[in-house]
């Protein structure tokens, strides 16, 4: 490739949207300069523009490796020069008669055949080589189109996958605003509420009463319930609890002790030193341990996310609180099975999460409007994406 063409891929835009053009503009100019460079290909010939390129390139090469051995008046340098000359003519010669340009390899000869070669000698054969390095220029312009080509299609199956979330946006808000805001919505929000109370409570006394091994044991079997979200221990607090004697003291006595003195401590701990170092750095841990990842969020998900979570929750509920918490929780299920469940959670969600500038926007019609132009910019992304390019 020349170097024209060399700094010209170069300085091409990393993307395709950089002009300030849309991903599906940048795909289609991409497209047609593609177009327009193999019309002039064609009109050339692929098979003579490969073929002069390929001369071209095996010239300039030559050239480049012998610029700074074959200048210069030393034994070395007469060595170089007579090597670049015979290798270049051997180049010239085997070159075909009918070769397009071919009068410009000749003229590159004849400027370094020479006693003795300055680098203007060189400066002089690039400059005759000028009429062929346009053929590699095509192959070079070629592929920068096809790289431009595969940078727009990326940057637009990436729109395309900004759409469907956009448009999945626009939607819910008109589900939203269609919602029943008079909708008995405390049906929904009285059971959840109480349970979220019962859970704290019962969380807190179990605080207090279970052993810091037998919390830990709880917290890691969370890991195998996605919807029950306890951050695991760290690992050495994790193993401390575990070996030590020390863990089957409560999470709030531990804490304690890690405020005594170490003297003080041996009355209470198998080794002081051990706890300081485990339990005191990991103090801001071991406080946010609480009921949250058993709560229900307000206002709560679809039926069937409430009804998997109520399912994972139970068998935590059933070992840190009594049964009377746990039947909070089958009353929180069985809302889930209730025919105006969808109804009365969609006002639940309308009344927490529209804004009163998105129900303007909702109610003069512009979120409809954004609606039907993010689908037909999908439609026509999805069209242009089906084309298959030379990449």
């Amino acid at each position: 490739m020349s170097e024209r063409a060399r700094s010209r891929g170069d300085s091409r835009a990393g993307s395709a949207v950089d002009n300030g053009t849309t991903p599906l503009e940048a795909l289609e100019a991409a497209r047609d300069r593609y177009e327009r460079i193999q019309d002039r290909i064609d009109d050339e010939g692929e098979e003579t523009v490969e073929r002069v390129a390929d001369a071209y390139r095996s010239a300039t090469d030559l050239l480049e490796s012998y610029v700074d051995r074959a200048t210069g008046t030393g034994r070395e340098n007469f060595k170089a020069y007579v090597e670049l000359e015979g290798q270049f003519a051997t180049l010239v010669e085997n070159l075909p008669d009918d070769l397009r340009n071919r009068d410009a390899f000749e003229d590159a000869l004849d400027a370094i055949d020479k006693r003795r070669l300055s680098e203007s000698d060189f400066e002089n054969a690039h400059a005759a080589l000028e009429p062929a390095a346009r053929y590699d220029e095509l192959l070079g312009d070629r592929e920068d189109a096809r790289e431009r080509i595969a940078d727009a299609r990326t940057a637009a199956a990436r729109r395309r996958r900004e759409l469907g979330d956009e448009i999945a946006d626009r939607e819910r808000l008109l589900e939203l605003a269609d919602a029943d805001l008079d909708a008995p919505v405390e049906r929904l929000r009285e059971p959840i509420e109480a349970y979220n109370e019962a859970i704290r409570d019962r969380f807190g006394s179990y605080r207090l009463e279970a052993s810091a091994r037998e919390v830990f044991e709880l917290l890691d079997r969370s890991r195998w319930y996605p919807f029950v979200g306890y951050e695991l221990p760290p690992a050495d607090l994790r193993e401390y609890v575990a070996d030590s004697p020390d863990g089957k003291h409560t999470i709030p006595e531990l804490l304690e002790y890690a405020e005594y003195s170490r003297s003080k401590l041996d009355h209470y701990v198998a080794d002081a030193d051990v706890l300081k170092r485990r339990v005191a750095t990991q103090r801001t841990f071991l406080d946010g341990i609480d009921a949250a990842p058993l709560t229900i969020e307000w206002p709560p998900g679809p039926a069937g996310e409430l009804r998997r979570r109520a399912r994972e929750y139970r068998p935590f509920v059933d070992r840190v609180a009594d049964e009377e918490t746990v039947a909070r929780l089958r009353e929180v299920r069985r809302l889930t099975a209730d025919p105006d469940y969808d109804r009365l959670q969609t006002a639940a969600e309308a009344v927490a999460q529209l804004s009163a500038e998105e129900r303007e926007r909702v109610a003069d019609g512009r979120v409809a409007e954004e609606l039907e132009a993010l689908r037909e910019e999908r439609r026509r992304l999805e069209a242009a994406l089906e084309v298959e390019d030379p990449i």
